[in-house]
């Protein structure tokens, strides 16, 4: 009853009329963001971060607003990733797989109103979560070991084998290079070059957005360039629409994914990328025999954004519980209560309840905003595939390079964008898959973060990373999901 409460003061707060204008202005702005390849959330938020101050915003409007960027550039980042091929965030890549086809066989419209659908599922059932488990489940995540991290950020790349819709060795061997990928620049640890060919625009690495257009929307446009073809897209009217038994049937796999979402969302530095990984590769082996995933299922879209969504709330709890952000993004929005001087952690919730259950209340409403603001908004959205081939591809080639110079406003990333699309080109030609060399790329770097840590606290012993119960369980999953696929093979 204490909770219950709490969360009524909390939408006494959220309810106030300028604290809902905040959160749709929110709400719009990430949808934006989101859409837009190359700025993220956790550079829109930092660049609101002055905005709040200046229009001395109080500390709990101030955080409804940038929360509603956070969560809404969830459902903004789909947009693209399934119209034309082109993710924006690294938790947008396993949407692609599904969403494109489904674009491509003149059910775009259908496929972005079940990402919402699934969104708000995802979302709302973590604020749920979030309502009753914060302080509770921010304590077990706390109690991961970096060695904990490194055997779930294992069993994440040992399902690689089942992304892409071919051969387990080919997705193995693309999640390779993308991990060799994410070594290149200066080695955090020792400040040796690693792999930059003696260029200086080398020594930082390469950035994620860089990678992704350049495999995906410019490796696109070279196919299509090649083929001579055009993606077609029947108009919404003419039965392409989401119809509500196709909604049903999606129902168990979003609620798997929240669940996953959720739970890899608490967990500091997991991430949404590792959420929506496992979820799509967990409906796509509960479902082998009565799917099509990788060729246009419905849940194969559903799932990786009902997860992007849960596991973007989870980040927030630890942050909100224990003052230990969950994500570069919730690292932000802590820096935004440190200058309101306001301390997050267990206290936040008696010494300032208007922030924390204000926040908390927002979210719901926030969500509910996003519904009604996108699914009338898919038929338009959609409508991006009837745009003549002559006006669709160069403002596609247009956009990628804009996102790509407004990384590091550098000539030498367009170049690396354009050869990471021939390359992608290529890869499509020779059917090896693009998604688990995404996949390794975010993954690797988190791995060998993880790695460091977790040998320099045992002092280089290697028996440390399977000292716990929790690293053992999760070791002897990644040992089953990579023998499974040989062992199917053989049987077959």
């Amino acid at each position: 009853m204490e909770t219950f409460v709490a969360l009524g003061g909390g939408f006494a707060v959220a309810l106030q009329p300028h604290n809902i204008a905040l959160a749709f202005i929110g709400c719009i702005v990430g949808t934006a963001i989101g859409v837009l390849p190359g700025i993220g959330p956790l550079n829109a938020i930092a660049l609101l971060l002055p905005f709040c101050l200046a229009l001395r915003l109080p500390p709990e409007s101030a955080l409804i607003l940038l929360a509603a960027v956070y969560y809404g550039s969830g459902y903004g980042g789909r947009i693209t990733a399934i119209l034309l091929n082109m993710p924006g965030e690294p938790s947008a890549v396993l949407t692609t797989l599904d969403g494109h086809p489904l674009a491509k066989q003149g059910r775009g419209g259908a496929a972005l109103a079940i990402t919402g659908i699934g969104s708000f599922i995802g979302a709302t059932l973590s604020v749920i979560a979030m309502t009753f488990l914060s302080v509770p489940l921010a304590r077990v995540a706390v109690a991961f070991s970096p060695a904990d991290y490194v055997a779930l950020i294992a069993f994440a790349l040992s399902l690689l084998g089942a992304v892409g819709g071919v051969s387990a060795p080919k997705a193995w061997a693309a999640g390779c290079l993308g991990i060799m990928l994410a070594l290149i620049g200066i080695d955090s640890g020792t400040g040796v070059e690693r792999f930059t060919m003696g260029s200086f625009e080398l020594l930082g690495g390469i950035d994620f957005t860089i990678l992704a257009i350049g495999l995906f929307a410019i490796g696109e446009i070279l196919l299509l360039i090649e083929t001579r073809l055009r993606a077609q897209a029947e108009a919404l009217h003419g039965g392409q629409r989401l119809t509500f038994s196709e909604v049903i049937f999606c129902i168990p796999a979003m609620l798997r994914a929240s669940s996953i979402g959720f739970v890899i969302g608490v967990l500091p530095g997991a991430g949404a990328s590792v959420a929506s990984a496992l979820s799509y590769t967990t409906e796509k082996r509960l479902n082998e025999s009565n799917g099509k995933f990788g060729q246009g299922d419905l849940r194969g879209v559903a799932a990786p954004e009902t997860a992007d969504n849960a596991a973007q709330i989870g980040n927030m709890v630890p942050m909100l519980s224990l003052g230990i952000p969950g994500s570069g993004t919730t690292a932000v929005l802590l820096g935004a209560l440190l200058m309101y001087n306001i301390t997050p952690g267990p206290l936040l919730f008696e010494q300032r309840p208007e922030v924390a259950w204000g926040l908390i209340a927002s979210m719901y409403i926030g969500n509910c905003m996003l519904l009604l603001l996108n699914l009338p908004l898919v038929g338009i959205f959609a409508r991006l595939l009837t745009v003549p081939a002559w006006v669709l591809y160069p403002g596609v080639l247009a956009l990628s390079f804009a996102g790509v110079y407004a990384v590091s406003n550098s000539a030498f990333d367009l170049l690396l964008a354009i050869g990471f699309g021939v390359m992608g080109w290529l890869f499509r030609k020779m059917d090896i898959p693009l998604v688990p060399i995404i996949l390794g790329f975010v993954l690797g770097r988190m791995l060998e973060d993880n790695l460091r840590r977790a040998m320099s606290l045992s002092g280089g012993e290697v028996s440390a990373l399977v000292a716990s119960p929790v690293s053992i369980i999760l070791w002897v999953m990644t040992l089953a999901a990579v023998v499974w696929p040989f062992l199917r093979f053989k049987r077959g």
